[in-house]
């Protein structure tokens, strides 16, 4: 017997049983209950049956009773047989369990995920343990078979099969045929006659087989991309002036064999209107010129229904800035069928104002509660505003400690004006370590390390520890950053270094550089995007060279600072000098860039100023401004341009800027494809010196990469051009010894052009480029060339 034949007399068999029995009942005289019991059964209790009874012992049962009682237990859906019996003064109750599901099997569906179907099904009772009612199993393959026909799929067999097993069990499986999904043979649209069917159907998602559909499967039906191209059709004749428009029919026929669909779109183009007037009308809870500022559509436009509908975007926006978050703007246009024209009315309901009752953070528990809080600029208590809430989610983004944030807006139970604001954060991991030992003949046994940890102990505060030790090099640096040192946000950051570096082991250079300090600086925000900084730092400095250093360490060394002379006694002399410099350090930075780090919005500039104060042993100053700004192009493409200018110099009776404040180009963080360090001035035995000018800049298009990508890699394709200069407070030699000059010439920056990855992993920001030097000189007998990398990798701190 079929499944649909079963339900049939099941459903006929308890329409008897609610009518007959209760009539048999009727031929014996009523009495009083005295005793109740259940016959036949097996898994469920006997107290379930009573608690769905509505008899009690002691109640007089009648006709009607009885009526009530079997409707009662059949409504529960537990059994598929029910009678009601007297035994003396005794109430039986004899039923037939329902079978309970052994087993339930889903085979052959493809396009539909097993686990989500499996989810819904138990939320209609067809899971292994559930009580199996055959009209559920029906209701499952029909909506199969349209949601099937949703995706095309028109050939589609759904077949269930029931097994009987053992102890009042079943065995239930669905098994799809999907088959193919239908193609689109034909679209045709009728009553067009302004604009021509290619011009109309280029952004339609369905379209006819074409040469690239195997990618992007745009010639198979589905019912939810019919109704999507319905809205855009729609869309393409009103943003064009056609307020009238509308769309008389749309018939969507399929072939015999069900692989072939033809849809036919019966369209009314209407006439051409233009925009008579423009007002605003409802609660003014905002001045109603600023509402107006916001209307695109102007009179004696033509008629746009993309632009009424990002003036009511607007709108909204602004009125949800106020706390009217619940606020509704709709546009209404009155058309003038004899004139062409169109009266446009802006209906405004702002409701009632909403307030935000608790702000809750989900998602991490490494942060303490208050580090987080002090990033909101929305608060609990005060009234919902949009502008706010994506303020605060943006400086949340910006935690260093921060993958990502989604906030949503959950409504107050029973209180329609409150509202409380879940942030749900994703948690990055804040630390960064690397560690290693190596060995070499130089420089014997080396260890390094490194640790920067940028929610110390969950404070949001930022502590850095690196250090590295050979025998030729020693290098300690420790730095603390204390964010919120004071509760308006004024940072602090503490820093000390040493460095001991002798290289005295090279052959191509003499030197040797002691040095160590401290540096103590302080940042101020003056507004939301803005930060002042102010710092000192002291540093104490000891280089050494010899004969056999390049000329300009020799120059610089014997011109600069206290000078001494040591002799070794063997014909071979030492000099060097010591000098303490006491810097003053001011800063200005602009950011309003959606995150620290891959950041796809927003603009950061920063402005350094460095001077050595008058009375230092070595006088100097040094000027950096760094732009960034990242610009929307089409869809998740999005582009990059990044400058950096820089310059030092030095005062006083000071030659030059100290070696150690130079500026250096080539290499990843500059111009890619070139050696990194190894553009600009070179000293006397080739090696690079660095520059007292700095020109750079890199272009980059943005390539995106997956969601669950986005906000650990980046991927882009970039252009960048720079060179570091001298102004002559250096001099240099070619390979011959002849004077030489790199004085700033728009004709000597380098360029290049490739593709670069960086990717966030535990050990650092890795980067890599490979790039294609567009410019390179190659040198000659007299100048030194440029030194070029195609591929180059280097891992930095993110934060």
């Amino acid at each position: 017997m079929s499944t649909d034949n079963k339900n049939l007399f099941s459903r006929i068999r308890i329409a008897f049983l609610c009518l007959v029995l209760p009539l048999a009942a009727l031929a014996q005289d009523d009495f009083v209950v005295r005793d109740m019991r259940v016959e036949g059964l097996q898994r469920i209790s006997e107290g379930t049956v009573f608690n769905y009874l509505p008899i009690n012992i002691g109640d007089t049962v009648d006709k009607i009773r009885v009526q009530e009682a079997i409707r009662s237990l059949y409504r529960q859906g537990l059994f598929n047989d029910i009678e009601i019996r007297r035994d003396g003064e005794t109430l039986v109750v004899v039923v037939q369990e329902r079978p309970s599901i052994e087993s339930f099997e889903i085979e052959g569906n493809k396009d539909i995920k097993t686990e989500d179907l499996m989810e819904s099904l138990r939320g209609v009772g067809l899971a292994k343990g559930k009580t199996f009612d055959p009209s559920v199993l029906d209701e499952v393959a029909g909506f199969l078979r349209e949601q099937y026909f949703d995706r095309g799929k028109y050939g589609v067999s759904v077949n269930t099969s029931v097994i009987d097993t053992p102890n009042n069990t079943v065995r239930l499986r669905i098994d799809v045929k999907e088959g193919d999904r239908a193609k689109i043979r034909q679209v045709n649209i009728v009553g067009n006659n302004t604009f021509t069917e290619d011009e109309i159907r280029s952004d339609f998602e369905l379209d006819t087989a074409n040469w690239l559909s195997w990618i992007r499967q745009d010639d198979r039906y589905s019912k939810e991309a019919l109704e999507g191209d319905l809205e855009k059709l729609r869309s393409f004749y009103m943003d064009r002036g056609y307020a009238d428009f509308r769309v008389d029919s749309t018939q969507v026929a399929i072939s015999p064999n069900k692989k072939d669909i033809f849809v036919t779109i019966g369209i009314h183009e209407g006439d051409l209107y233009t925009i008579s007037d423009v007002k605003i009308v409802g609660d003014m809870v905002v001045p109603e010129a600023l509402l107006q500022a916001m209307v695109l559509a102007k009179p004696g436009s033509i008629f746009n229904q993309q632009l009424l509908s990002s003036s009511a975007e607007f709108m909204s926006f602004r009125l949800g800035e106020q706390g009217y978050a619940n606020a509704e703007i709709e546009p209404v246009p009155d058309l003038d069928h004899e004139k062409k024209e169109a009266a446009i009315t802006f209906y405004v309901d702002p409701k009632s104002r909403v307030y935000v009752r608790r702000i809750n953070f989900h998602g991490v528990s490494e942060v303490d509660d208050e580090v987080l809080r002090r990033e909101m600029r929305q608060m609990e208590s005060a009234y919902l505003s949009n502008q706010q809430v994506d303020r605060s989610k943006v400086r949340l983004q910006r935690l260093p400690y921060i993958e990502a944030v989604e906030v949503t807006n959950t409504p107050v139970p029973g209180v329609p004006d409150m509202v409380d604001l879940d942030f749900d954060l994703t948690y990055r991991m804040p630390g960064q370590f690397s560690g290693g030992i190596g060995y070499s003949e130089s420089q014997k046994l080396i260890l390094n390390g490194s640790i920067v940890h940028t929610n110390f102990l969950g404070t949001g505060n930022r502590v850095a520890l690196e250090a590295s030790s050979g025998r030729f090099q020693k290098f300690y640096s420790l730095s603390h950053t204390d964010p919120y040192r004071t509760m308006d946000g004024v940072s602090r950051t503490v820093s000390l270094n040493y460095r001991d570096i002798t290289q005295f082991t090279s052959a191509s250079s003499d030197f040797s550089t002691t040095s160590g300090g401290l540096t103590v600086n302080y940042g101020y925000p003056i507004t939301e995007f803005q930060t002042v900084s102010y710092g000192l730092s002291y540093q104490r400095a000891e280089l050494l060279a010899s004969e056999s250093s390049t000329q300009q360490a020799q120059d610089w060394v014997l011109n600069n600072g206290d000078t001494f002379i040591e002799d070794t006694g063997a014909g071979f002399s030492f000099f060097g000098t010591e000098f303490d410099t006491l810097e003053l350090q001011l800063g200005w930075t602009f950011d309003s860039r959606n995150r620290a780090l891959f950041a796809n919005r927003g603009m950061r500039q920063s402005l350094f100023f460095g001077m050595a104060i008058p009375g230092s042993d070595v006088e100097y100053y040094q000027a950096r401004y760094n732009f960034t700004q990242y610009i929307p192009i089409w869809g998740k493409w999005v582009g990059r341009i990044n400058a950096e200018l820089g310059i030092s110099e030095a005062m006083g009776d000071t030659t030059a800027t100290p070696p150690y404040k130079q500026f250096f180009g080539g290499g990843p963080s500059s111009v890619r494809g070139f050696r990194e360090s190894y553009l600009g001035p070179r000293d006397s035995f080739g090696n690079p010196y660095g520059g007292n000018v700095l020109v750079a800049s890199q272009l980059e298009l943005i390539i995106p990469l997956p969601e669950k990508w986005s906000n650990q890699a980046r991927a882009a394709i970039f252009y960048d051009i720079g060179n570091v200069f001298n102004n002559g407070e250096v001099d240099f030699t070619d390979k011959l010894g002849s004077p030489i000059e790199y004085k700033p010439d728009l004709e000597d920056l380098r360029a290049s052009v490739g593709i670069g990855v960086q990717w966030l992993a535990p050990l650092g920001l890795f980067r890599f480029s490979y790039a294609y030097p567009l410019n390179e000189y190659r040198g000659n007998d007299r100048y030194y060339g440029d030194e070029i990398e195609r591929f180059q990798f280097s891992i930095g701190q993110a934060f």
